[in-house]
């Protein structure tokens, strides 16, 4: 069995299941990567077509500006100053294409 940990006090539990090596340390661009791939799976269990996924990102990516409605309008202001994007729009979406083309199993 296998288990990652990256904060030292979850040594004990990561050695109670098994894994007697080293904490990893935390990468938050492979965490948003992991993240994003995640959302794509779960956009592709539930049945969702890629345009229903940017709606659920994003309702004026699909709508147009100025539409009513908005989702993660704090995530995507906060990406906007940081990143100069919405970066986890970005991200899913791109996971979604390597789902679709069989570049991510």
């Amino acid at each position: 069995m296998h288990s990652a940990y990256v904060a030292h006090d979850l040594s004990a539990w990561a050695q109670d299941l098994g894994y007697d090596g080293p904490s990893f340390p935390f990468n938050p661009d492979r965490r948003a990567t992991l993240r994003a791939e995640l959302d794509a799976y779960y956009a592709k269990l539930y049945g969702l077509t890629r345009d229903e996924l940017r709606y659920i990102l994003d309702p004026a990516d699909i709508m147009g500006a100025g539409y009513p409605s908005e989702t993660f309008r704090v995530l995507k202001d906060k990406e906007m100053r940081e990143y100069g994007e919405y970066h986890t729009q970005r991200l899913v979406l791109a996971a979604w294409d390597k789902l679709e083309s069989g570049d991510l199993a």
